[in-house]
Parts: C-alpha cells; sequence; structure tokens
C-alpha cells in the first residue's frame, strides 16, 4: 500500500546516576545468533487516544479559545512523521479515541475549573502543587491496564495543555522501567509493557517529536545498558568531560563534538553535532560528523564531513527531530543480540529483555 494512502487510513524517579561514559557491553538482551539477512521487523501499534479540551465558560474549547493547535492536526503530523522517518517501519493507527469535556484530575485530587485555568495561565496565581496527574485514576477510567493485556490497543496517547500534570512519557506493565520518568506503580497485571505519552496541543509537532526522542533515548539506553551513559551527555558539567574507551552502537549515535571532539555522530535529542548547549540546533559552527555515514549502518564506510545547523533545519525543532529520526537504523540483520531496526524497540517496549 502507498505510504499516502496508508495514512489516510489511520485516523478513523530519578535515572540511575552516571558513571564512566564507556564501555559496549550490552546486559539484560536475550542472545541470539548474529544474522546479516534478519528481515527488519514492522510495528502496527495501536493508540488509545485520550483527548482534554474542556469547554470554556463562553462554550468554546480550550484548543479554540487559547487559539493553539488542532490535536487532530497534531495527530496527523505526528503519525505521518514517523511512518517517513521509520521508512515505514512504525505505523501508528487510532485504535479508540475519547474526547473529554473536563480538566484531568490530579494526583491529589484537585481539578482545574476554566478560570482557575487561567489565572494560572496569565501568570496571576501560581500553577497547583503537586502538579502531577493522576495516572491511577486514569488507568481505571479506560481499564488500560486489562485493554492492554488483551492486545486492544499497544500504547496511549493524550493530547492535554500546559499544567495538566502529564509526563511526556512513562511506562507502566510488568517489566516496566525507566522512559524519561519512573515506570508506573501497580501496573504488573497488564503482562504487556506499554507507553503513554503526554502531548500538548499549545505545542507543535516538533515538541511531540522531541517527547518521542526522548522515549527513543530511554528505551535503546536499556537495549544498549546505556542508561548512565544518557545520563551523563545530557550534564551541563560532566565529568569526564569526553568519552573515552569502546562505544556501544548506541553511544556512538549519541555522540556530539562537545562529548567526542573531531568524533561527532548524530548527537542527542537536545544536542545536535556542533551544539554547544541544550536546544542549540541554530548554531552555524561546522564540525566533522559521520552523521551521513549512518545511512550505512551496519557497514560505515568512513563518511565524515563537515556540517553545520543547515543540515538539519537551522534552529526549526521539528525539523532537526526529523533529520535525527531519519538516521536511526532500520535495517536487516542482527548483532550481539540487537536487531539493526531499532525502532522496533523504540515503538514495541515488549521487545526488550529486562
Amino acid at each position: 500500500m502507498p505510504i499516502s494512502d496508508f495514512l489516510n487510513s489511520l485516523l478513523g524517579n530519578k535515572p540511575q546516576q552516571p558513571g564512566q561514559p564507556s564501555g559496549a557491553g550490552i546486559a539484560g538482551q536475550v542472545k541470539l545468533p548474529d544474522s546479516a539477512n534478519e528481515p527488519a521487523q514492522i510495528t502496527n501499534a495501536k493508540v488509545l487516544l485520550i483527548v482534554y479540551n474542556p469547554a470554556m465558560n463562553d462554550g468554546r474549547k480550550l484548543s479554540e479559545y487559547m487559539n493553539w493547535a488542532r490535536p487532530d492536526d497534531l495527530v496527523t503530523g505526528f503519525i505521518n512523521d514517523i511512518l517517513q522517518t521509520s521508512g515505514g517501519m512504525v505505523r501508528y493507527q487510532i485504535a479508540q479515541r475519547f474526547d473529554l469535556d473536563e480538566f484531568p484530575l490530579l494526583a491529589d485530587g484537585f481539578r482545574y475549573t476554566p478560570q482557575t485555568f487561567l489565572d494560572v495561565v496569565n501568570g496571576k496565581t501560581p500553577m497547583h502543587n503537586p502538579p502531577g496527574v493522576d495516572y491511577n485514576a486514569i488507568l481505571k477510567q479506560f481499564n488500560i491496564l486489562q485493554r492492554v493485556d488483551n492486545k486492544d490497543f499497544d500504547e496511549v496517547w493524550v493530547m492535554a495543555f500546559p499544567y495538566a500534570g502529564f509526563y511526556e512519557s512513562v511506562m507502566g506493565g510488568a517489566g516496566a522501567f525507566w522512559c524519561n520518568a519512573p515506570p508506573l506503580p501497580n501496573t504488573n497485571s497488564s503482562r504487556r509493557r506499554f507507553v503513554v505519552m503526554g502531548f500538548s496541543y499549545e505545542r507543535g509537532v516538533g515538541e511531540m517529536l522531541e517527547s518521542y526522542g526522548h522515549r527513543t533515548e530511554s528505551i535503546l539506553g536499556k537495549v544498549f545498558n546505556s542508561q548512565d551513559f544518557v545520563t551523563w551527555a545530557y550534564k551541563p558539567n560532566r565529568n569526564p568531560a569526553v568519552v573515552s574507551g569502546n562505544l556501544n552502537p548506541f553511544q556512538r549515535f549519541l555522540l556530539f563534538d562537545q562529548i567526542a571532539p573531531g568524533k561527532a555522530a548524530l548527537g542527542t535529542i537536545h544536542y545536535a553535532p556542533n551544539s554547544a548547549k541544550d536546544y542549540d540546533w541554530s548554531n552555524q559552527t561546522p564540525v566533522q560528523s559521520e552523521c551521513h555515514d549512518w545511512s550505512n549502518f551496519p557497514n560505515f564506510k568512513g563518511d565524515v564531513r563537515s556540517v553545520t545547523a543547515a543540515d538539519w533545519g537551522n534552529g526549526d525543532i521539528r525539523a532537526h527531530h526529523v533529520w535525527w529520526f531519519n538516521h536511526l537504523p532500520k535495517v536487516a540483520g542482527r548483532r550481539n543480540g540487537v536487531h539493526n531496526n531499532w525502532w522496533q524497540y523504540t515503538a514495541n517496549p515488549n521487545n526488550v529483555s529486562v
């Protein structure tokens, strides 16, 4: 089926502390024999979409009242970007959708009203503290644990707004692990792991991709036993300051010039190859990078070039993240027990051995 036709069918607390950032060990993965041609696995993922878009006092929905993005447009754009950048390896489809005319219940029982929410948005009052949403209430309301276990859907996307209290991503189910947030407690009754994505229609598709990027870093960090490395790479004052020793493929993928002078690859979702700080995607300083060579993964050819922000969109958040995801391996084969199609881990945490 052509991708254009496929798209039209779609819409019907704390990480481990960093140690020495080196080492190629891949622990916990089931050791399967190497293969040069095992087909890359396509992930057809079914999504439960929950949209919190309450009516304000004048009757207009919050998204319209605030002149924010339309949730439908964001979901369509995000699904399209993931489909395209994964080379068709990840195909999301909305299995069921709920549009809720309410503000979500927070963990301590508080719920915003239209007026109390506007007071926070307009700076008249501080946001409610504690700010977190009541995930347990949502799991119960939509019978999520049983329905994930029954394979009615594979993950949950929540479209909400600032101060709604959602993590960018969080994982539940038996064997759940850090996914840019601590695992959801008391979810082991679902034998299948699942991710709850927290999106905001106050932002754009670029920010949705950023949330998915941190999910990707967390899940692949688990696959490659590199959670400490990811944590270290994001520290502003790193100790040690640069990488040393042998690196596994995921660590190599994350390299940027600041931590690996002259040996940059793609960088992290925050740090482009030449970034000097978080979100520094418009930096025009040229650096040497092997980013183009990742199109040849796993058979690198030594393609190192000078790159600048012009290569990833000159500061545009969506353009940078599309560029980053475009280089994420999605090819046939398996090495050291890890599939060469990394998307089948990112899109399905049940493929990760724990």
